[in-house]
């Protein structure tokens, strides 16, 4: 029945109408496609080293762009509120920096290093777009544009008349996330220089990684020269060396002049490879044997539109549009691609770094990118179930990526960078993905070694027996198999050994194993994995009514509280028990009678959104543990859905709404995302609440399905693809949307009632219309307990 006593006042919604965003509409002569409406600069206020690439394909190898700050992977790259670039770099990837360059004049102080040749540039005169990224270094009076094909940067300065221009590349200097072990640069022809960077391993990439260029320009070198490190002296700085054909060695790198700069553009290409020099070469000859500059502008907008347009929407406001296209940007954005144009790749997992090669099909083609790609944990309330809708040859290249990782080093990989395994986080992130995959018909990849690679990381020595970043197997797996729980204090040099958040997260990724085994039709499998699904049992205290950890004696955490002044209470990963208890996504009917049944864990869930909501149900970041609710953050991403499952899905619709309202919707460079945007997870979360679909599961049952919300939006057409899928489009329609009316009264598919909050996964693919009529007052549709 209808439960009147959980009906919510209406406390309004507020929209953010800054100047910066009447200013972004006035750079904008059309707003029609999809790629007009994004804004690269939303939140680079203190942005991660791999959260800015304006001058990007999507997904490309090259992610090109300014960088303000040169140091750290946090609170680097592209700083809205810095006043200087000191260089344009091509690699902001995760774990990966290079490959900087500089355009001056005046004297060559290349040596000097970035400081020293930084320049001041101005906001009011600069253009950012996806693909293309427009900005003058006042300094110099040098104007600078970006653009780029997948893997080959394409650069043009107009430099000032009767002056003569140097382009510097410090390429050995320390970038990004770390150090360079060393580089070198050439001169290999009249309008051509090579070389190659090797990054310093960092705490998270254990080995170094080598990256290889090919530059050239469109005119002949006038002179080049470069600059290193004294290998004797330590204490010594870079001798700069003039008239030389090339150099390598420790803090290396070069610089080109033309006396004749200023007539007319210099256009640069920078071509990169993780394998070769003529790989590079390679990339380079076939994705940009020209020299049209607007062209590649024009291509790489019409492959974001394109990308993009693959959801349409129509209604909201303009805030709404520019955020909900700015966010389905970075979900197309991140875990930049770092296969070659012909399928070859380094694996670095052996004891040398080996080439290998992707399958090509009839055609030639790779069949799918390897990816370079931070952690996967958190995906499963996010990107594998946008993926999977609009994107699925993304999740197919994405699982394949991390099944190379099981050929090449024996154990799927959880955030793999430069070809080699980093550890991030902690459990096995790439069960649920492969899993939603395989059980949604996105199967173009190694079925058989998906299975074997997905079992092994089940057990003990697979990816669950490594903590964060902990390259040596420990024994989480082993009390797990052994107790049914993990307990704490478990010794290690590794990250996140949290007992009670791996045992839930252990628990869901049993549960996925089980799914992608019944699939399969392999029973046997399918039986351990489901009865191992129950363990979070081990970990409820039913005498407080929350999650709670176990010390190694078996004996309850005794100063236990459910949230706690610090960036993570004992036993939970970046979070605390009030988020954790409802860390059960793939049992959520069990959950609930555990915390006293359905009126009793609505009370309970509702409690903490209300507490939550004076801090607009964020925690700052890195303090994860001091709210009741943490939409900064992934553990927290499924709470405000689970009201649906309990029976009462006008509070997912009211708390949704307002989470996407007050958390969400700032389209300033100082709000939006408030934090880690993680490589499109919040941008994916985004969209999802704007398109009004979720699944708590992650998209991994054996029978997926989607819960239905309240969109944001008149008409949203999500335009599938064939390749998958055989339906052409999937129309949702909404009557009656306004800012207050976000309540569903009613739905129909393809003309028929719907009245379960739930739909499944064909009900998309097979294409077809949903109607949804709205209301500013809660109803009983969807209420659908089973």
């Amino acid at each position: 029945m209808f439960k009147k006593s959980f009906i919510l006042r209406d406390t309004g919604r507020f929209t953010l109408l800054s100047l910066f965003s009447i200013l972004f509409t006035g750079c904008l002569t059309n707003q029609n496609n999809p790629a007009d409406y994004v804004n690269p600069l939303i939140d680079t206020k203190s942005p991660r080293w791999l959260y800015f690439s304006s001058a990007c394909r999507p997904y490309g190898l090259v992610s090109l762009s300014p960088d303000t700050w040169v140091y750290g992977t946090w609170n680097s790259g592209y700083l809205y509120d810095t006043t200087v670039i000191r260089c344009f770099s091509h690699i902001h990837c995760w774990q990966l920096s290079g490959i900087p360059v500089m355009p001056v004049t005046g004297s060559m102080n290349g040596h000097l290093g970035f400081e020293a040749n930084k320049s001041r540039f101005s906001h009011d005169s600069e253009i950012v777009k996806p693909g293309y990224h427009k900005v003058i270094l006042d300094d110099y009076n040098v104007t600078v544009e970006l653009t780029s094909t997948c893997r080959v940067g394409f650069h043009r300065y107009s430099f000032p008349e009767k002056q003569k221009g140097h382009i510097l590349f410090d390429i050995g200097a320390e970038l990004g996330h770390g150090k360079m072990d060393s580089a070198a640069i050439r001169k290999s022809g009249d309008n051509e220089l090579a070389g190659y960077s090797i990054m310093s391993p960092t705490y998270r990439r254990k080995k170094p990684c080598k990256v290889y260029f090919i530059v050239q320009f469109n005119r002949p070198i006038s002179s080049f020269g470069g600059w290193k490190k004294s290998v004797n002296d330590k204490k010594a700085g870079k001798v700069l060396i003039q008239d030389i054909n090339g150099l390598q060695g420790v803090e290396c790198g070069g610089y080109v002049t033309f006396d004749d700069a200023g007539k007319g553009p210099v256009l640069m290409k920078v071509a990169l490879s993780y394998v070769s020099e003529d790989q590079a070469r390679l990339n380079l000859d076939a994705e940009l044997p020209h020299w049209d500059f607007e062209k590649i502008v024009k291509e790489s907008y019409d492959q974001w539109n394109y990308e993009l347009g693959k959801i349409e929407i129509e209604g909201g406001t303009y805030e709404q549009r520019v955020k909900f296209y700015t966010d389905l940007w970075h979900v197309l954005l991140g875990r930049h691609i770092y296969s070659d144009y012909n399928g070859s790749y380094t694996d670095n997992t052996g004891p040398e770094p080996s080439v290998r090669q992707i399958p090509l099909d009839k055609n030639g083609n790779p069949v799918f990118n390897m990816h370079n790609s931070d952690s996967f944990w958190g995906t499963e309330f996010n990107l594998n179930i946008l993926w999977s809708i609009a994107y699925p040859q993304v999740m197919n290249n994405m699982a394949a990526t991390l099944i190379e990782y099981y050929k090449n080093g024996g154990m799927i990989a959880r955030g793999p960078s430069g070809g080699n395994y980093t550890f991030v986080m902690n459990g096995d992130q790439a069960t649920p993905l492969i899993a939603a995959a395989y059980n949604k018909g996105i199967r173009n990849f190694d079925v058989e070694a998906a299975f074997a690679g997905c079992l092994k990381n089940s057990e003990s020595g697979g990816i669950r027996s490594h903590g964060g970043y902990e390259v040596s197997p420990n024994k989480y797996m082993d009390y797990y198999v052994e107790r049914g729980y993990v307990p704490e204090g478990i010794s290690g040099v590794g990250w996140h050994k949290d007992g009670c958040s791996l045992t839930l997260y252990f628990a869901y990724q049993d549960w996925c194993m089980a799914q992608f085994a019944r699939r399969l039709g392999k029973t046997d499998i399918y039986e351990k994995y489901l009865s191992r699904s129950f363990n979070y049992r081990n970990v409820f205290d039913p005498e407080v009514g929350w999650m709670r950890p176990r010390e190694m004696d078996g004996s309850w955490y005794k100063e236990f509280q459910p949230i706690v002044e610090s960036g993570a209470a004992r036993g939970f990963t970046e979070g605390n028990s009030a988020m954790f208890t409802y860390y059960v996504p793939h049992n959520m009917k069990d959950l609930i009678q555990m915390l006293g049944g359905s009126d009793a864990f609505i009370t309970k869930l509702n409690k903490q959104f209300e507490l939550a909501a004076p801090n607009r149900f964020i925690a700052p970041h890195g303090q994860h543990a001091r709210n009741w609710v943490d939409y900064e953050n992934q553990p927290s991403f499924h709470m405000a859905h689970l009201f649906s499952h309990a029976g009462a899905p006008w509070l997912t619709q009211y708390w949704v709404r307002r989470l996407k309202d007050e958390v969400f919707s700032d389209i300033s460079p100082y709000g939006g995302y408030n934090g880690d945007e993680d490589q499109g997870q919040i941008g994916g979360f985004g969209v999802l609440t704007s398109i009004g679909l979720f699944d708590i599961t992650g998209g991994a049952s054996a029978s997926p399905y989607y819960e239905i919300t309240s969109p944001a939006f008149d008409k949203i057409t999500i335009h599938l693809d064939n390749r998958y899928y055989s339906g052409r489009t999937f129309v949702i329609k909404t009557i009656n949307n306004s800012p207050k009316n976000i309540y569903i009264q009613s739905a129909r598919l393809n003309n028929k009632p719907l009245n379960s909050f739930r739909i499944p996964h064909t009900a998309i693919t097979n294409g077809g219309v949903m109607e949804i009529v709205l209301s500013d007052k809660p109803s009983e549709w969807g209420i659908d307990i089973d």
